[in-house]
């Protein structure tokens, strides 16, 4: 009787951490990148650059010459459209005084966010584009 008490116990046992392993299945963890490792991203893309050449350069589709400038700030907010998250920061032209409000475009693989796209939104103010209701980009007249 003894070992038939102990059988059952070891089979009440056994089943119970069989059916704990089957309900217990760990999630992975697909969490988005705060704001702030998105800002973060961004000073550290431009960062890195200034770092090295003395200024962060970005070619103007309006002039053809590369910009040389430095790192004012990255705005608060922060978005995603698409496969992209955005966020905007304020630079200033080295040479000419001008600030640029630039738009930039992180892509997140492996957990690793990268800088996909740089662009000139506003130079000193003035709106080169804006979005429209589906956040397409519309140019703006000048």
């Amino acid at each position: 009787m003894l070992n038939t008490m102990k059988n059952r116990f070891f089979l009440l046992a056994t089943g119970l951490s069989v059916l704990g392993f089957l309900l217990y299945r760990p999630m992975p963890v697909l969490a988005e990148p705060t704001p702030e490792d998105l800002r973060s991203a961004i000073r550290q893309y431009v960062g890195a650059e200034e770092q090295s050449k003395g200024f962060f350069s970005v070619v103007d589709p309006k002039t053809g010459t590369a910009r040389k400038l430095k790192l004012e700030r990255v705005h608060e907010r922060v978005g995603k459209t698409g496969n992209y998250y955005y966020s905007c920061a304020d630079l200033k032209d080295v040479e000419t005084g001008d600030l640029l409000d630039l738009d930039f475009d992180v892509s997140e693989a492996n957990s690793e966010l990268k800088v996909a796209d740089v662009r000139i939104h506003k130079d000193n103010g003035n709106p080169r584009y804006t979005y429209d209701a589906n956040d397409n980009r519309v140019p703006v007249q000048s």
